[in-house]
């Protein structure tokens, strides 16, 4: 069973289906030749000419990578323009809602409040699991158009239950948007190879995470060629400047490199997590496939604040959940300096007790 037979165009705000976008001549005409005297281009100069609006090379090169097909994929500065541009296409200001299983990435919220959309926040289980029966009521109403659905989650490090978003592809009525903005760092393979079989699924990757280009701000979204025609329509006409395109292929063309980094930081990953294992002021660490760690210590607002004493910095996230820190694997050098750094916080703290 799947979800093929939605009709995006009913998904989409009357606004949108009517927008005549911007066109330049460039869309108009492709020659081999062409003398460029149609943009107020500044003729002189090493950038002087504006980028491809639809990045047609940098797609290219990102499929051959990625497996996925260049005309189903969207790029945009960073994932979060997708994010947003999948609220203006399909949410109605002040109408329409989204849903959200929390904890999860901080963007969904702040792109819903931007677009004036709704945003229904539903809690995952203990084990950080989508819990069926809660989304169930909203399942068949025609006001919610999005859910997001992050996996492998932001902050928790785990993947979503596949089950689980099978049963929502085939029985939501809205757009389903699958971040794997960490896809990179799991064992267990992309959704893209079901891509085909759900005309719901909006999946987001990016350039910044495993191949660390988080500077460049190169988000992917792949989709259907029916919901991709909406965001070229409403997307900026160059939102990715030619440097940052250039610079992207230049990247992606060392594949080899790639793997061998990503094998070492999940090394790393592993390390890190046998030393926190050793420390008493560990109470637990959370399974991960991602470049992080969420860990939970015993007094983690206190040790948040000791760390940076020691210039290490880390993300608190205690009011997401309670009494952790989320820790991003770094170089060998930088994950012995974090350690060092626990484990005289920890003898400290053992000393005082003693004391």
């Amino acid at each position: 069973m799947s979800n093929s037979k939605i009709n995006i165009n009913e998904l989409v705000r009357p606004n949108i289906k009517i927008l005549s976008p911007y066109t330049s001549a460039r869309d108009e005409y492709k020659g081999d030749k062409e003398v460029f005297l149609d943009a107020n281009e500044n003729p002189y100069g090493k950038v002087n000419r504006y980028p491809d609006p639809y990045q047609l090379e940098l797609k290219q090169v990102i499929s051959k990578v990625k497996g996925g097909s260049a005309d189903q994929l969207f790029l945009g500065n960073g994932s979060d323009e997708a994010i947003d541009l999948a609220y203006r296409i399909f949410c109605e200001p002040n109408k329409d809602k989204a849903i959200v299983f929390t904890p999860t990435y901080g963007m969904y919220e702040v792109y819903a409040n931007i677009n004036a959309v709704e945003l229904i926040t539903l809690p995952l289980d203990e084990i950080f699991q989508i819990e069926q029966a809660m989304v169930e009521p909203y399942l068949n109403d025609d006001t919610v158009k999005l859910m997001f659905i992050c996996s492998p989650n932001n902050p928790t490090g785990n993947l979503i239950c596949e089950e689980t978003i099978v049963t929502l592809l085939n029985r939501f009525k809205g757009i389903v948007i699958i971040d794997e903005a960490y896809i990179d760092f799991s064992n267990e393979p992309s959704w893209l190879d079901k891509l085909s079989q759900y005309s719901n699924l909006i999946i987001l990757q990016t350039l910044s995470k495993g191949w660390g280009m988080a500077g460049l701000r190169i988000g992917m979204a792949w989709m259907n060629e029916e919901v991709l025609y909406y965001f070229n329509k409403v997307k900026s006409p160059y939102n990715l400047s030619v440097v940052n395109q250039q610079l992207a292929i230049e990247t992606l063309r060392d594949v080899e490199g790639f793997k061998e980094r990503i094998a070492l930081l999940l090394s790393e990953k592993e390390r890190v997590i046998r030393e926190l294992s050793t420390l008493s002021i560990t109470s637990f660490i959370y399974p991960s496939e991602a470049n992080y760690l969420l860990v939970k210590f015993d007094k983690a607002d206190q040790l948040y604040q000791e760390l940076i004493d020691r210039q290490i910095i880390v993300r608190n996230r205690s009011k997401v959940v309670e009494n952790t820190l989320r820790i991003s694997i770094g170089t060998p050098q930088e994950n012995n300096q974090l350690i060092t750094a626990l484990k005289a916080i920890e003898r400290e703290k053992e000393s005082i007790v003693y004391r």
